[in-house]
């Protein structure tokens, strides 16, 4: 503690220099130095690829990010920077909050509320570096949350190089705790990492080991107190179902708030072994490749006390299987091997490919008192599944097309064959696509039990069929981009409350599925602009989405989800420091925000809680130094404005008012 508070210190004492600084009109310069100008080893050094890149027939890949901009934003601390729903705090459960198709065909686990932390196989970066080199970044909310990360790579006779990533991501409770060093999130990721090119250039193999375990506690969200309800609410709640809900106002105290649960856990385990490997047959004109994958993922829940005291707690519909306590797990194994051949040239690209997959599902459950764990529903050696597919493009100058897709037959049952097809066209700053999929439901949807929930359905296939269309033009130094989507969605798969229960605590009641004739239509609109006007940058990003309201009773999304940035950036001491300074805003409009059931790590649709819109707004100060980065952040600094707070989910408020600050650090030598 006593390191980091003089280290904030030095932070602050850098900040106010910066801050004096990036007002002197001699600061400013338009291009930023290249360290490689004065070292023999850098950025320009260093490269990053990706499995993505050698499918693609690039062995080359991309130089290491130094840029500061997305360093002080939250959602780029984890693996999926897409806009996202939590539960409020840093390492919660979270989903995508913006519409997007499903692509993923055939077996699937679909628990996926912590997926955004999981370092997927498309998210490992495999290195060519001409000098060790060495990564570091430390991110501190004080007092609620944080990131680690350490990694290195290094190459061995210019052909082989490994490396290893270890991070941890942390957060502290901020709600019902004396205490906010209270541990409340804790996730730890290994990944070792291995990359191989012949002498002659035409076998590449990638490959890596990937380890994580995120743990949390569970809080159920808060628990309205007696003094917390309004009476005029009250009366006019009752006429309509009985149901009695607080004074939304008053459910901000944050540390003196009393929330549903205190003894849940959940935790998620993950396990991955993967090798991709290429050899070029006839030059890029045809090469083979194979891709073997091999993955575990083990969600367990537990609750020590479901019943204190004796009493359900009403937070749960029902204790089937054991009062003295929960323990519910899901193992689920999938094995995978991928052969295919590609083929590029200035032209034309290509791949085909068929993959064979096999997995497993054993899910186990604590029953009786003293609980003993045993096996709550048969265990699922799924069938062999096969897939083909594959793409190709050609472009001509201006202009170029695209296609892709994916089958999975079934040939027992025509109907229920699973798919993706797109095709893709683009003139010039214009471009479209089409998209057709035709998708299973995953195994949760499919079957669950539970000691407080269980199911069996017999879903259809989701079907999409979507049209997106793309115009994205560079203007000087101004960016402009407009993306209209429009979907029809028949067979969409949710999960939804239970109608009937008798108590004020709302309940999951498990996945529901339209049926044909209830199909529905989605439409999006994102703008996108990107500029500077002299040393002062602009950023801005809006998506208003049409048809997913709270008049839609299986989908939602807010109607208008945007961020805007402004910055002032330039330099300081003779170039030795870059830095930025702006402010940056979220918003989100008014929505009836998905609920959230611990048990089952499924978020599900609800009708009786509107979270308001949303403005939050940060300030921010960055500092490149060479090789390392800085930043400092007072986030939701419009927390006084009332009421002082917002939700992210029901009854789940998020942080308060907090300073962050941020240091990442490159060694190139």
């Amino acid at each position: 503690m006593l390191f980091i508070r003089n280290f904030s210190l030095r932070l602050l004492l850098l900040a106010g220099l910066l801050g004096l600084g990036l007002l002197r009109p001699w600061a400013g310069h338009a291009q930023i130095l290249d360290d490689s100008t004065r070292n023999r080893y850098g950025a320009r050094t260093t490269f990053i690829l990706k499995e993505r890149d050698l499918l693609q027939g690039d062995t080359v890949g991309r130089m290491v990010d130094s840029t500061l901009t997305r360093l002080p934003q939250q959602r780029y601390w984890t693996h999926d920077t897409t806009f996202q729903q939590t539960l409020g705090y840093f390492g919660a459960a979270s989903r995508p909050l913006l519409w997007e198709a499903n692509r993923q065909l055939g077996a699937r686990l679909g628990r996926t509320v912590f997926d955004q932390y999981a370092r997927g196989p498309e998210d490992v970066n495999y290195y060519d570096t001409k000098s060790p080199y060495t990564f570091f970044r430390f991110f501190q909310g004080n007092p609620y949350e944080q990131v680690f990360e350490l990694g290195y790579a290094r190459s061995l006779k210019k052909r082989f190089n490994v490396g290893f990533n270890y991070e941890r991501f942390g957060a502290n409770k901020a709600i019902a705790v004396s205490n906010t060093k209270t541990g409340q999130v804790e996730h730890n990721n290994f990944v070792f990492f291995a990359r191989y090119q012949s002498l002659n250039n035409r076998y590449h193999a990638m490959g890596h080991f990937s380890t994580a375990r995120h743990t949390l506690a569970e809080q159920g969200g808060i628990r309205p107190q007696p003094y917390q309800l309004d009476t005029l609410a009250n009366q006019l709640d009752t006429l309509t179902n009985g149901r009695v809900y607080p004074d939304l106002k008053l459910l901000f105290g944050f540390q003196r708030e009393v929330v549903n649960l205190t003894n849940a856990k959940n935790r998620d385990s993950r396990d991955r072994v993967r090798l991709l490997h290429s050899y070029q047959l006839l030059g890029r004109g045809l090469t083979a490749y194979h891709l073997f994958n091999f993955s575990r993922q083990l969600n367990r829940y537990t609750d020590e006390q479901p019943a204190p005291g004796g009493v359900r707690n009403p937070f749960y519909p029902i204790n089937r299987l054991s009062s003295a306590a929960t323990d519910d797990r899901a193992e689920f194994r999938q094995f995978e091997n991928t052969v295919g051949v590609m083929g590029q040239s200035q032209q034309v690209n290509y791949r085909l490919y068929g993959r064979y997959r096999m997995y497993s599902l054993e899910t186990r459950s604590a029953y009786e008192a003293p609980p003993v764990v045993r096996e709550a529903l048969p265990t699922v050696d799924g069938p062999s599944q096969l897939f083909a597919g594959g793409t190709a493009a050609f472009q001509y100058r201006q202009f170029a097309i695209e296609t892709a897709g994916e089958i999975k037959p079934d040939l027992k049952d025509a109907a229920q064959t699973e798919y993706w097809l797109s095709g893709r066209a683009r003139l010039g700053f214009l471009s479209g696509e089409v998209l057709l999929t035709s998708v299973a439901p995953t195994l949760t949807e499919q079957q669950f039990s539970g000691n407080h929930f269980a199911w069996n359905t017999n879903f259809k296939n989701v079907n999409v069929q979507q049209l997106r269309v793309r115009a994205a033009r560079q203007l000087g130094r101004h960016f402009v981009e407009a993306v209209g989507t429009g979907a029809n969605v028949s067979n969409y798969i949710y999960y939804s409350v239970d109608p009937i229960s008798q108590t004020d605590q709302v309940h999951m009641d498990g996945p529901r599925q339209t049926v044909d004739s209830s199909h529905f239509q989605i439409g999006s609109l994102m703008g996108h602009y990107r500029g500077s006007v002299g040393h002062l940058f602009f950023e801005t990003q809006a998506t208003f989405t049409a048809g997913a309201s709270s008049d839609n009773p299986a989908l939602r999304i807010p109607a208008v989800v945007g961020e805007a940035r402004v910055y002032y950036q330039g330099y300081l001491f003779k170039k030795a420091l870059f830095g930025q300074v702006g402010v940056q805003g979220y918003y989100q409009s008014r929505w009836k925000a998905y609920d959230y059931s611990p048990s089952t790590q499924q978020f599900f649709v609800q009708d009786h809680f509107t979270i308001r819109s949303v403005p939050v707004a940060d300030v921010f100060l960055n500092a490149d130094i060479k090789t390392v980065g800085v930043f400092l952040k007072m986030a939701y600094i419009n927390q006084f404005l009332p009421p002082n707070g917002y939700f992210a989910a029901p009854y789940y408020s998020a942080l308060p008012r907090r300073f962050q600050f941020g240091l990442r650090w490159q060694f190139f030598n």
